[in-house]
């Protein structure tokens, strides 16, 4: 069961049910019984009245037992009844041998008085029990019926609202149990703790939650420890540069050196590299802080493609390689800052060519639903299942040597072309088969006309 409200209306509603069956079950038994019970006394009570009529119109009890056996008042009476005048002695009830001799047991029963004008001629004592010894009712057997079903109403409901506290407090338990886990280990996140986990019980919203919260945690920790990456890998590419920047200001500064024409080229190629890693760095924080400034138009992605193939053309040839564009002229427009997308590109074939020995890159468009797909397939090296995901992480490469590549790589242009991909509404992703090449495809949505 997914949802929480749909498991609480069910449980108010199972309790509901369960108490009114509980309510109706125990009420209805107990009125059953004292409906019972009131038919008796009213029928003791009809006895009576009969058992008076009798002796007021007879002045005795003579042959009393032939009119109880033929009046119908006693007929549907299947009790054991028993008749005694004012001195105690049986006229009825006790068996031949007994009848016209005094009451043999030394307590008095229950019993009804037998009344003529107001003096009482006899006793009618119904169902004797030799072993009952209490003293005979007060009230009315209305009264009596209508209390009976009241105390009965009252423990019954009183029964059913134990069971529903008893499904509450299951309820209530079973929903605070997995909250009071998530409090625990966001405490402990609290102290710095990253990456806790919580065991997700349900498929309701709790568990949805639970779920987010094992996903943002891990995300978090993820962030943590990319950050101390980070960090260490600015701090080499950094100290790389500068290292040797130092060395050769050092030497000029003690003489050691002489100035030539081959060391300032180094110390110029040293300088670009410091100032394109922090180019780099600051595209990355503006990209993340949403600041990254984009001069939007309209641009014909295959003339996107082919700008970029130019750029690289030279590069290709030197090294053996096949550039081409293949892309329909009829590609529709996408609404992009032109230079950061070339940016992209420029990011993605130079990447491809890193990796690409011999073979071709091939530089496509296509147009999927209202995306424009704009690819780059190398027959490269290619890139190993396990390291697909984390390409577009920051200073991540494949080798994790950390050193510089003879181009200069950074480790950063993955990163930053997935930033400003992002930024354009789009996303970047990247196909690959070890020993069969890459595909990198970026996505992004086509242009249209009044639609910024």
């Amino acid at each position: 069961m997914r949802s929480l409200s749909v498991k609480l209306t069910l449980a108010f509603l199972m309790v509901g049910i369960v108490g009114a069956a509980l309510v109706a079950l125990l009420v209805g038994i107990r009125t059953r019984v004292e409906f019972d019970s009131f038919v008796d006394s009213q029928s003791n009570l009809d006895m009576a009245a009969a058992l008076a009529g009798y002796y007021e119109e007879n002045g005795d009890w003579a042959n009393l037992y032939e009119f109880i056996r033929r009046d119908s008042a006693f007929r549907v009476h299947d009790t054991r009844m028993i008749v005694v005048d004012n001195n105690n002695i049986v006229l009825y009830g006790l068996g031949p041998d007994q009848d016209g001799q005094p009451y043999p047991f030394d307590y008095t029963p229950p019993s009804l008085p037998i009344e003529v004008n107001g003096t009482t001629v006899g006793q009618l004592l119904v169902e004797p029990d030799d072993n009952y010894k209490a003293p005979p009712t007060q009230i009315s057997p209305e009264d009596s019926f209508l209390r009976n079903v009241n105390i009965a109403a009252a423990i019954s409901a009183g029964i059913a609202g134990v069971f529903a506290l008893g499904i509450g407090l299951m309820l209530a338990r079973t929903l605070t149990k997995p909250i009071r886990e998530l409090t625990a280990v966001t405490q402990t996140m609290a102290e710095g703790k990253l990456g806790q986990q919580v065991n997700v019980r349900s498929r309701d919203e709790i568990g949805e939650l639970a779920h987010s919260f094992n996903q943002m945690s891990q995300d978090l920790a993820d962030a943590s420890r990319l950050r101390k990456q980070m960090t260490a890998d600015i701090a080499h590419d950094l100290r790389t540069p500068l290292t040797v920047l130092r060395g050769y200001t050092e030497g000029l500064k003690k003489g050691s050196l002489g100035g030539s024409e081959k060391l300032f080229n180094v110390m110029h190629e040293e300088v670009l590299l410091l100032q394109h890693l922090v180019e780099d760095l600051r595209t990355l924080s503006l990209a993340d802080a949403g600041e990254l400034k984009l001069n939007k138009r309209a641009i014909d992605p295959r003339a996107l493609l082919e700008r970029t193939g130019l750029a690289y053309i030279m590069q290709a040839e030197e090294k053996g390689l096949a550039l081409r564009v293949e892309a329909p002229s009829n590609l529709p427009a996408i609404l992009v800052d032109g230079e950061r997308m070339t940016q992209v590109l420029n990011n993605v074939v130079s990447n491809a060519l890193r990796y690409t020995s011999s073979g071709e890159i091939v530089l496509s468009g296509r147009v999927v639903n209202n995306d424009v797909l704009l690819e780059v397939s190398d027959t490269g090296v290619g890139i190993p299942t396990e390291e697909l995901p984390y390409i577009f992480n920051r200073f991540y490469r494949a080798d994790q040597s950390r050193h510089r590549t003879v181009d200069g790589a950074s480790g950063l242009g993955l990163a930053i072309a997935k930033a400003i991909v992002e930024a354009h509404d789009g996303n970047i992703t990247a196909v690959s088969e070890p020993g069969a090449g890459t595909t990198f495809v970026i996505t992004l949505p086509r242009y249209v006309r009044g639609v910024e």
